[in-house]
């Protein structure tokens, strides 16, 4: 890493009210809105990077200086809690790995994987030294008895299997669910808790491989845990609900309810007066076990933001969440101006218009619904549509919308009476996404039957097919001058079409799937989740082109914000994208975090050391900024 960068990356994103953020933060002199940062200093130590997939499960050692994690990327990474660096890497797995734990002494880690396997690991030495063998579907989970003599896997096979830990003999098969997700044993050994998808949980004699107990009144039950004394057993369920059960009754003993969305995990507290549950709608709560009280709340945004989108003149930030509202967001301050409800399905994408006074949003309700930004009330329900909606577009003039849908149709509608002016028909799969051309004479289509498709918006006819596409096309964007379409496919690719011969005239291939594109307003760039790619190379068939000078824009590539395809700022690990938002003038960020906030970051390029105005060197390839990067076109997700 550049070391100024990541001085200055330190004083920007340190708590406000740290000494060295008061001490020194005037140095800071690139950043005009500074994204908004905790009060005081959080409890994160340490970030562990080098997973090349989702991490399933991280664990503790037993002496506290190890942390294992468990990987889709088929491995287990073994990290040293003094120094954050990674210590080894335990592969041998052949498809996603779930969970991972230490025995009781620190000396194995057991793992679980979707190759049906259970495979242990010395963890002095990283060698693989057994793989249990037995399970016929996918093994979930997996956990070490108290005294480290017994192992327990639970997997989609529908069984909970005991393991002989020094002979690696299976000792046991638990049977009698239709469905296990996870299993745990008691602080005592001889009891385990099963959990389950079909609306119970189970308790079991190790001793004699027998159920002893089952846990009714759930829907889906996503896990369960002991008490430290092992009297009680906690389930959470998909019902919203974490239940108390006594252990030597089996019976239920409290329900705690309050969560509005599945509830993931819950734990008990060392003293087990307390149960923390983690659910999908964005909360952690904390539960009084004696009396069954709510006695915390911590949240965040309430649920997944799908898109991000600034207004025209970059002063407005519109969020679109699967938690059913649409918020406006001033990015002056990068405070909260507005919330848009009264939706009843998740929302998939939002627009503004041209002038920024109204915001139109794409539902799963088959809706279109308009709103005024100033007032913050829904001015129109557009219905029509006969299945989802995945995005929305103003037309340049902002008297047209034009919706795509899963009904395999996109739709025009009038903004001022809002009513239905053409449907546009044509497509054999659902219609991903629909934007107007800048003169706003054409519609440009992107659809799963694999192509994108020319409209006239004047009298609704087909005028052309882009065909070439072998996979879903995701994304379809104009160039600023209109006379190139870019579209982006499932099949890893992005191509250029000339909207005059309906041809092809470059295909990018990343090598990775692209799901949103948008055009720089230069012409130059073509903004992708899988980097900045620049125009004049693409059309520089020969390679002696040199690139056209080009206004210097703001992105992220890998950890970094870059400016003018220079690293600027690094970025924390909480602070990374998950979603991003890039206004017209490229010098504004809208960053949906990992955990769900919403940051700004505009820049301000008069303040910026001379080397960040220079022109920036040729690239020698098409993609010329870092994988990590997310545009601000939406994500489609199924």
């Amino acid at each position: 890493m550049a070391p100024l960068q990541v001085y200055y990356s330190g004083l920007l994103f340190a708590p406000e009210t740290s000494l060295i953020r008061a001490g020194y933060f005037e140095k800071v002199l690139r950043i005009s809105l500074q994204p908004r940062v905790v009060d005081v200093w959080s409890s994160l130590i340490q970030t562990l990077e080098g997973h090349t997939d989702e991490v399933n499960s991280a664990v503790f050692s037993p002496d506290g200086k190890l942390v294992a994690s468990a990987s889709d990327d088929k491995t287990v990474r073994l990290w040293d809690t003094s120094t954050g660096k990674q210590c080894g890497a335990l592969e041998g797995h052949t498809n996603w790995v779930r969970s991972a734990v230490f025995s009781p002494d620190g000396k194995l880690v057991a793992s679980a994987s979707y190759d049906k396997t259970v495979r242990l690991w010395d963890t002095s030495t990283g060698k693989h030294c057994g793989a249990l063998k037995g399970h016929t579907d996918w093994v979930r989970a997996v956990v070490f008895s108290p005294d480290g003599k017994l192992i327990a896997s639970a997997s989609d096979d529908k069984t909970v299997r005991l393991w002989n830990t020094s002979t690696g003999e299976q000792c046991g098969v638990l049977k009698g669910h239709r469905d296990v997700i996870s299993a745990v044993f008691s602080p005592d050994g001889k009891p385990v808790a099963s959990a389950s998808k079909e609306k119970t949980g189970r308790l079991w004699d190790t001793s004699k491989g027998k159920q002893c107990g089952v846990l009714e009144s759930h829907t889906r039950v996503n896990s369960a845990v002991f008490s430290p004394d092992g009297k009680l057993v906690a389930s959470a369920s998909c019902d919203g609900t974490v239940r108390l059960w006594d252990t030597s009754t089996g019976k239920q003993c409290g329900v705690f309810e309050g969560h509005t969305d599945w509830i993931r995990s819950a734990a008990f507290s060392p003293h087990g007066k307390l149960v923390a549950s983690a659910s999908s709608d964005g909360t952690v709560r904390l539960w009084d076990t004696s009396t069954g009280k709510q006695c915390g709340v911590f949240e965040g945004h309430t649920d997944w933001v799908r898109s991000v989108m600034f207004s025209p003149d970059g002063k407005l930030v519109a969020s679109a969440s699967k938690d059913k509202t649409v918020r406006l967001w001033d990015t002056s301050t990068g405070k909260q101006c507005g919330v848009l409800e009264g939706y009843t399905e998740r929302i998939y994408f939002v627009v503004f218009s041209p002038d920024r006074k109204l915001v139109a949003s794409a539902t799963s309700d088959k809706t279109v619904r308009l709103w005024d930004t100033s007032t913050g009330k829904q001015c129109g329900v557009w219905e029509g549509h006969t299945d989802r909606i995945w995005s929305t577009a103003f037309s340049p003039d902002g008297q047209l919308v034009a919706s795509a849908s899963s009904d395999k149709t996109v739709r025009l509608w009038h903004t001022s009476t809002g009513k239905q002016c053409g449907v546009l028909e044509g497509h054999t799969d659902w219609v991903r996404a629909a934007v107007f051309s800048p003169d706003g004479k054409l519609v440009a289509s992107a659809s799963d039957d694999k192509t994108a498709r020319l409209w006239d918006t004047s009298t609704g006819k087909h005028c052309g097919v882009l065909e070439g596409h072998t996979d879903w096309v995701k994304a379809v964007v104009f160039s600023p001058d209109g006379k190139l379409v870019a579209s982006a496919s499932d099949d890893k690719t992005v191509r250029l079409w000339d909207i005059t011969t309906k041809t092809t005239i470059e295909i990018i291939e990343p090598g990775h799937d692209v799901f949103g594109i948008k055009f720089h307003k230069d012409g130059m760039h073509l903004y992708t989740n899988e980097g900045v790619l620049l125009k004049s190379h693409l059309h520089s068939r020969g390679g002696n082109q040199e690139p056209a000078q080009t206004t210097p824009f703001v992105h992220i590539a890998d950890q970094w914000v870059m400016y003018n395809m220079k690293k600027l700022l690094w970025l924390p690990a909480e602070y990374r994208p998950h979603y991003l938002g890039v206004d017209d003038t490229g010098k504004q960020l809208a960053i949906v975090t990992v955990s769900n906030r919403i940051i700004f970051i505009s820049i301000d390029s008069t303040t910026l050391p001379p080397a960040y105005l220079l022109p920036s060197p040729a690239s020698s390839g098409a993609v010329i900024a870092g994988k990590d990067f997310l545009t601000f076109v939406q994500r489609l997700q199924l």
